[in-house]
């Protein structure tokens, strides 16, 4: 047991440092191209932050776990929302420019529908639907790189472009810390699978709780270095565009190597779980951030006071069941 908590240790030094470098260099891009933080955190930074999700959900799939793929894709949509976006609001909610934050909420609730109808009508993902989610990627990163050409950014950040660190500095900090943020989110993973079953926990329960929280990892580092720097903007970004990643390209590219059906795992009132109350708890934490967000503009604590209390309801009830 000392190896893998020497392991789970080092994972946490490399996911700390790799967050912070990741940052750095996220935020030098966006000031040294004059695009706006939360664009950043939709695209590029939300790309690096779910690097961990596709290995670890490619993976499953391809080894004939179909059931880690599709429970770490749900999973972390809710870890994101109800934990790490959580924590950033509850932290320090403010104002958000929703202007930017409509077109990753779109195309998120769109490919969760696609999700949805899929899982309740045949329950099963087959290879065109893999396509179909990773075409939709490909015209959300179109879509929001033309956007970001447009966007200008704001008078403040202007000031900060001479004093920024230089491109391949910081293209190299952002390099870097996805390298090291992956590697830390793989050894807690591999570490917390190997404790857990040797608990006796329900690979399910493992790839709805532990992995996703494990392959969310870089997201929280990311939003909680986001808030020491003052850039809350990117950590909501990150969220909404990692939210997105996990269903059309995490998903998408396990779908298309390896299609699967939903797990069996347990039951409530004779149906599967996942489709009593996983799927529709994902709709309800991206509801409740981000309806309130596009109607006023703004976060509000009590909108992550409850995500909290809605995660660690969830956690608790996938152990009970």
């Amino acid at each position: 047991m000392l190896v893998p908590i020497l392991l789970f240790a080092a994972g946490l030094i490399c996911l700390i440092k790799g967050g912070d470098w990741f940052v750095d260099g996220a935020v030098g891009i966006a000031h040294r191209f004059h695009v706006p933080d939360l664009l950043i955190g939709a695209t590029v930074v939300s790309i690096g932050t779910t690097l961990p999700e596709v290995m670890v959900s490619a993976t499953s799939a391809v080894s004939g776990h179909g059931e880690i793929a599709y429970g770490n894709a749900i999973g972390s949509v809710i870890c994101n929302t109800a934990l790490v976006a959580a924590v950033t609001i509850a932290a320090r909610p403010g104002k958000v420019d929703s202007k930017a934050l409509k077109t990753p909420v779109v195309f998120f609730f769109t490919a969760a529908v696609v999700y949805a109808v899929t899982a309740y009508s045949t329950g099963f993902f087959s290879r065109p639907i893999g396509i179909v989610l990773l075409a939709m990627f490909a015209i959300y990163m179109l879509v929001t790189v033309r956007q970001a050409l447009n966007a200008p950014v704001p008078m403040e950040n202007e000031e900060n472009v001479d004093s920024a660190v230089s491109t391949p500095k910081a293209a190299g900090l952002l390099a870097l810390g996805a390298l090291l943020i992956a590697v830390g989110a793989k050894l807690l993973v591999d570490n917390g699978i190997l404790i857990a079953t040797a608990l006796g926990v329900p690979e399910s329960v493992i790839a709805l709780t532990f992995v996703a929280l494990g392959t969310s990892l870089p997201e929280l580092v990311t939003a909680i270095t986001s808030l020491m720097k003052g850039h809350g903007s990117l950590s909501l970004g990150n969220v909404i565009g990692a939210n997105l990643f996990n269903l059309v390209l995490v998903s998408g590219v396990s779908v298309t190597l390896s299609p699967f059906y939903i797990p069996q795992g347990s039951t409530i009132a004779g149906m599967k779980a996942s489709l009593v109350m996983d799927m529709p708890v994902m709709f309800f934490v991206m509801l409740l951030l981000t309806v309130p967000t596009l109607a006023k503009g703004k976060l509000f604590r009590a909108q992550g006071v409850l995500l909290l209390a809605v995660y660690a309801c969830f956690c608790v009830i996938q152990f009970i069941l």
